[in-house]
């Protein structure tokens, strides 16, 4: 089969991978669809993609044409970096082509090409996530069998043998619209849900702003444990409660006057009692969300090294309190309206939602890391908990069958 040729220039075309493709023809749209609208699954340099168009007619002359392909439709995208300090965002076309001799209208057209083409003004340098090409096609070739092959235009100078970085870039990529197209043929439905209580685009946006006021945090670091987990951990969690509080509250006059800019999330909504940071170990989450305008406190059983060195208004914050299940007495910390935090809270964990309820909490959000239990510490045993009496017992109960 030859490779691609684009109209008035004469620019070889490198067919660089190929495979076996493991779905028809019909599902190829469907299968590039997935590799256009989420890059990420494929670079975790990549933050997202985000449409800038849907172009169906009045093509830009940027969008190359293709000697016996019709031009379909192409996608205006940009492409945001996972790291915006170190590289920059790209936009790019990507394209769709058919064979020009097909007679089938734009409603039923049967793509068989995508083109990707960066979008750079003169002088202007592909972004380090960006493979060193001008050009990057997918084609579907409905030969003996049908074939899966990426073409490229390389940048001159770029290696393109097995070792370079281009030729493993197009082979994650090539295996990955594999994947994809095997997907739709098995009718592959995700079993988890995710982004239900806030949504992907603006926790990514507010993560980033997060982590570069923050990081500095991995310098200063008490403790023994990995600041690199700790800290990016607990930005992470304080972005999701901030987005979460926005969502599930309502804002009052307060703070709806505090309005400001660049840091809006001081306007935002939040639990009417506060925050408690239910057993807050080195106080980091009570820190940042206190740092950002947020009321409330981290109670544990035993102060740590940490505390100290946090500015006086998070350690006013902090505070040695022993909570007892069994006291009949009132709690000072939970007040009506605060929002319970269980992050990492160990034998704390499963009293989290019972004192939101006994408490009359506004919520709360429990993050675990062992199988506490009320009465117990975490064992971790070896044993099963139901073990089975023999190795024979499935075939005493007569369930037909194979016994399962």
């Amino acid at each position: 089969m030859p490779s691609l040729s684009l109209i008035n220039e004469e620019v070889p075309w490198l067919p660089l991978v190929t495979c076996t493709a493991s779905f028809p023809a019909e599902l190829f749209e469907i299968a590039i669809s997935q590799l256009v609208h989420h890059p990420e699954y494929n670079s975790t340099l990549i933050l997202r993609s985000e449409t800038v168009a849907e172009i169906t007619s009045e093509f830009p002359a940027e969008i190359p044409k293709l000697k016996g392909r019709r031009l379909i439709s192409s996608t205006h995208r940009k492409l945001l970096a996972r790291r915006p300090g170190r590289d920059a965002s790209l936009e790019q076309y990507c394209s769709l082509y058919e064979l020009e001799d097909s007679n089938q209208s734009p409603d039923t057209s049967s793509p068989d090409t995508l083109l990707l083409t960066p979008i750079l003004v003169p002088g202007e340098a592909l972004p380090y996530y960006h493979p060193a090409v001008s050009h990057l096609a997918f084609r579907y070739l409905q030969s003996d069998p049908a074939t899966l092959r990426i073409e490229v235009i390389p940048l001159p100078n770029t290696p393109t043998d097995l070792n370079a970085r281009l030729y493993r870039t197009c082979l994650a990529l090539l295996d990955t619209l594999d994947r994809y197209g095997w997907g739709a043929l098995t009718n592959y439905k995700k079993r988890v849900m995710h982004d239900c209580l806030v949504n992907r685009e603006p926790y990514q946006d507010l993560y980033l702003i997060m982590r570069e006021r923050h990081k500095h945090l991995v310098d200063t670091w008490q403790e023994v444990t990995d600041p690199l987990k700790h800290v990016f951990e607990d930005i992470g969690i304080a972005t999701y409660l901030m987005l979460f509080w926005k969502n599930t509250f309502f804002a009052d006059s307060e703070h709806t006057l505090k309005t400001d800019a660049n840091e809006p999330w001081r306007a935002w909504p939040r639990p009417p009692g506060g925050f408690l940071d239910f057993g807050c170990g080195n106080g980091l989450l009570t820190h940042i969300l206190t740092q950002e305008g947020y009321v409330g406190r981290g109670i544990d059983v035993r102060a740590r090294t940490s505390w100290l060195h946090y500015p006086q208004s998070t350690q006013d914050n902090l505070q040695v309190h022993a909570f007892d299940p069994t006291s009949t007495s009132s709690d000072p910390y939970f007040q009506p309206g605060v929002f319970i935090i269980g992050n990492h809270a160990d034998e704390l964990t499963p009293w989290v939602p019972v004192v939101s309820t006994l408490y009359n909490a506004s919520g709360y959000i429990n993050i675990p890391c062992c199988a506490w239990t009320f009465d117990a510490k975490f064992e971790r045993s070896t044993t099963p908990m139901f073990p089975v009496p023999s190795p024979n017992f499935a075939d005493t109960l007569n369930l037909g069958g194979e016994g399962g």
